[in-house]
C-alpha cells in the first residue's frame, strides 16, 4: 500500500473506529486516531506504532462542538495536513424508550455525534480534498438508518439522516473525484450496547445471545475494502451483517 496516504479515523478509542486503525496501520498508511478519551487514543497510538512499525499521530476532541474540531484538524503538522481518506465512524445509540418517554439529553447527544460530527469534520476535511480534486470520504451509517425498530426512534433518525448525507455529499462531490461511500453495519460486538445501556453489562450482553454478532473486525474490513480499490472504481453503500440477522427485527438465534 501507498505509505504516503493518510487516513483519519474518528471515533478511534475502541470498537469499529480501533480495529479500522488497526487494518490501516497493518498495510502502511499514515493513521491519524481521533476521539474523546486521550488516554485511550495514546495507548492505541503506542501499540498501532510497536506492533505495526507505522507512523500514527493522536488528536483528542470531540466531533460535536465545531472550533474544537477546526482548532485540532486545521492545526495538524504539515506532514499530517493533506487526508486522503475520511473515515466519520463516531457514534453512539443511547437508550432504548419509547419516543413519548425519551429523554432529551440523550437525543441531542445522538444528533449532534452521529449526524452533526460527520458535518463538523467533513467540513474541515474536505476543502484541501476538493482542491487536489481526489478523496475518499467512508461515513459508518448503520442498517438502522435503512429499517426502524421498536423504540430506536431518535437513533434510526441520526442514522437515515446519515443515509441522507451521503448520498448528497457524493452528488456534491462528484465534480472533484471526491469518492463518498456508506458502510452501514448490523449487529457488532464492540462498546455499543453497553453505551446504550448506559453500562448495564446484562442487558448488554442479552442483545448478542443466541448468534454469533460481527466483530469490529468484520466491518473495518469492509471499510479497508472499498477505500483500496481502482481510482476509477467506487462503492457507494454497502450493508454488512452477521448471518443470522436478516433485517434490524429478525436475527435467527442459536446460530
Amino acid at each position: 500500500m501507498n505509505q504516503q496516504k493518510t487516513v483519519l479515523i474518528t471515533g478511534a478509542t475502541s470498537g469499529i473506529g480501533a480495529a479500522c486503525a488497526h487494518i490501516f496501520a497493518q498495510n502502511g498508511f499514515k493513521v491519524i486516531i481521533s476521539g474523546r478519551r486521550a488516554e485511550k487514543l495514546d495507548t492505541l497510538k503506542e501499540e498501532l506504532s510497536a506492533k505495526y512499525n507505522s507512523k500514527v499521530l493522536s488528536l483528542a476532541f470531540d466531533v460535536r462542538y465545531f472550533e474544537e474540531t477546526e482548532n485540532a484538524i486545521k492545526n495538524l503538522p504539515k506532514e499530517w495536513s493533506q487526508i486522503h481518506i475520511l473515515i466519520n465512524n463516531a457514534g453512539l445509540a443511547l437508550g432504548i424508550l419509547p419516543i413519548q418517554e425519551g429523554n432529551l439529553e440523550d437525543w441531542n447527544q445522538m444528533i449532534d455525534t452521529n449526524l452533526k460530527g460527520i458535518l463538523h469534520v467533513s467540513k474541515c476535511v474536505i476543502p484541501s480534498m476538493t482542491a487536489r480534486n481526489s478523496g475518499h470520504i467512508i461515513n459508518i451509517g448503520s442498517i438502522a438508518g435503512k429499517e426502524t425498530y421498536l423504540n430506536g426512534n431518535i437513533y434510526c433518525a441520526s442514522k437515515a439522516a446519515v443515509d441522507a448525507l451521503t448520498k448528497a455529499m457524493r452528488i456534491d462531490l462528484l465534480k472533484f473525484g471526491i469518492k463518498v461511500t456508506q458502510v452501514a453495519p448490523g449487529a457488532v460486538e464492540t462498546e455499543f450496547s453497553m453505551v446504550r445501556f448506559k453500562g448495564n453489562a446484562d442487558a448488554a450482553r442479552k442483545v448478542y445471545e443466541g448468534f454469533k454478532p460481527l466483530t469490529a473486525m468484520d466491518v473495518a474490513g469492509v471499510v479497508f475494502y472499498t477505500a483500496t480499490l481502482p481510482a476509477h472504481v467506487n462503492i457507494n453503500d454497502v450493508i454488512v451483517v452477521p448471518t443470522a440477522q436478516a433485517n434490524t427485527t429478525h436475527t435467527f438465534k442459536n446460530m
